[in-house]
């Protein structure tokens, strides 16, 4: 059995045992990059640690110890309260703002994952306390980014564009633009309409308490139907971890109309003016926003920092914060993509994908180049995974039978929609976003989803991109 195959069949057996027993996948997959790395591909400690995600690992660190003080002083429900005021009190639009507002920091330069982890803390905290499914919102966030990610001036376009430039084939960064903007505009329709968002259009608008300048909420104790969009969309909202939940609410035997003001009784008046604290975090976060656009800082080191400088000078706000940082998900995410390295490194994937370039059949190459590109994508780079396929479908591309920009739109789209895996960044960065939810239920819906999209986007994409360009 070839080296290579053998560390394919290892990762399935981690996820076997990962999925039955009550082991943490990252744990697994650090065991597994130790063995397979010492035993299979003669790798020494180094070499190993060479695909630890370092800076993978400061992002999520940082941005979730940011975040968790912004909710200690109460910065995010001020952001919550203020997003409602900006579509008149319509719940259901929040999903569609923050996919546009993740879409134009894509579309306008920034890396997919830095738009993520500026919006989906935000967008997280907002699901949770209006009972949006999590799996929706965080679905609509990374699909907003991904459908703005190929403008011809974002990273990703600006990447592929130059790869096809420097292969010699021929491109359209247009039509490239719009195919990532049109599968992700769909998939986040059918998420909108699958997990609760027409619920959330008969609920109306939220009325907007004119005299403290925020946004009535619901209070729950009295609306058990806001609970609905729960994170599989079932109607059960599955516990925070924090306290018991029997996953439904008692009922006072009232209902909210679309015209009643509902407000949460521990909260006081002035729960959502701004302080102090709140301004320096609302400023942290701009300056956040400003350093990753603007300046083209880590978006991991620049949080981390914002985080320190709010800790010293509120100290009695983030006592909790560096316990509220989601160290079981950098584990999990950590272990799994420095396992991918190092199948990166004794040739696995580039074994995979050689194999299938080889194939004679020029539309069975191109579908499984695609799936290739997904299911490699899911767990590491999106980019890397780009800048090496496109490479390899040159020899049959250059046959003529098949059409380049069709193909190159195909293989950008399958390795850049699946980055809702909770094993790639942005998929991370949502799970370690999500605030009150059931980690380990959330972490299984996501990788649910992202294996969903794994088998079914590329064909599609391959159906519409690459078969009408043959011959």
């Amino acid at each position: 059995m070839s080296p290579e195959l053998i560390s394919i069949l290892v990762l399935v057996v981690v996820f076997v045992i990962a999925t039955t027993r009550s082991v943490n996948m990252g744990a697994l997959a650090f065991a597994a990059a130790f063995a397979v790395g010492e035993l299979v591909a003669d790798l020494d400690a180094d070499g190993i640690f060479a695909g630890f995600p370092g800076d993978l690992f400061v992002v999520l660190v940082g941005v979730t110890y940011l975040f968790a003080i912004a909710r200690a002083n109460g910065t995010t429900d001020w952001l919550v309260h203020a997003s409602i005021r900006l579509v008149r009190g319509r719940v259901a639009l929040i999903p569609w703002v923050m996919f546009a507002l993740t879409g134009a920091l894509t579309a306008i330069g920034a890396v997919s994952p830095a738009a993520v982890a500026i919006v989906a803390p935000i967008a997280l905290s907002f699901a949770a306390r209006y009972g949006i499914s999590p799996l929706l919102m965080g679905a609509m966030v990374v699909h907003g980014a991904q459908g703005g990610g190929f403008s011809p001036i974002s990273i990703y376009g600006t990447i592929v564009n130059g790869i096809v430039e420097r292969e010699h084939l021929p491109g359209n960064e247009v039509f490239l633009f719009l195919a990532s903007l049109g599968v992700n505009l769909v998939i986040a329709g059918v998420m909108f309409v699958l997990f609760g968002g027409l619920k959330l259009w008969a609920q109306g608008a939220v009325p907007l308490d004119e005299a403290n300048g925020a946004a009535g909420t619901p209070d729950r104790r009295d609306a058990p139907d806001r609970r609905d969009a729960s994170a599989d969309g079932t109607g059960t909202a599955p516990s925070s971890g924090a306290a018991p939940s029997s996953g439904t609410a008692p009922s006072s035997g009232t209902a909210l109309s679309g015209t009643e003001v509902a407000t949460r009784p521990e909260e006081a008046p002035g729960a959502t003016r701004l302080t102090p604290a709140r301004v320096a975090t609302l400023t942290a976060l701009v300056a956040l926003v400003v350093a990753v656009l603007a300046f083209d800082l880590d978006a991991g080191l620049t949080s981390i920092t914002l985080a320190v400088i709010l800790s010293a000078a509120w100290p009695q706000d983030s006592r909790t914060a560096v316990g509220q940082i989601a160290w079981t998900t950098v584990l999990l995410i950590c272990g799994v993509l420095t396992y991918v390295g190092v199948l990166d490194q004794m040739g696995t994937i580039k074994w995979a994908g050689e194999g299938v370039g080889g194939i004679g059949v020029p539309l069975l190459a191109a579908v499984l180049l695609c799936y290739i590109g997904a299911i490699v994508s899911a767990f590491a780079s999106s980019v890397g995974i780009m800048g090496a396929l496109i490479p390899l479908a040159v020899p049959f591309l250059a046959q003529g039978e098949i059409g380049a920009v069709g193909m190159v739109a195909a293989l950008a789209v399958s390795a850049t929609v699946v980055d809702v895996s909770p094993f790639s960044t942005n998929g991370a960065l949502v799970l370690a976003a999500a605030p009150d939810v059931d980690r380990e239920r959330f972490f299984r819906q996501l990788m649910i989803y992202g294996g969903i999209v794994v088998a079914v986007v590329p064909a599609v994409v391959w159906l519409v991109m690459v078969v009408p360009g043959f011959g």
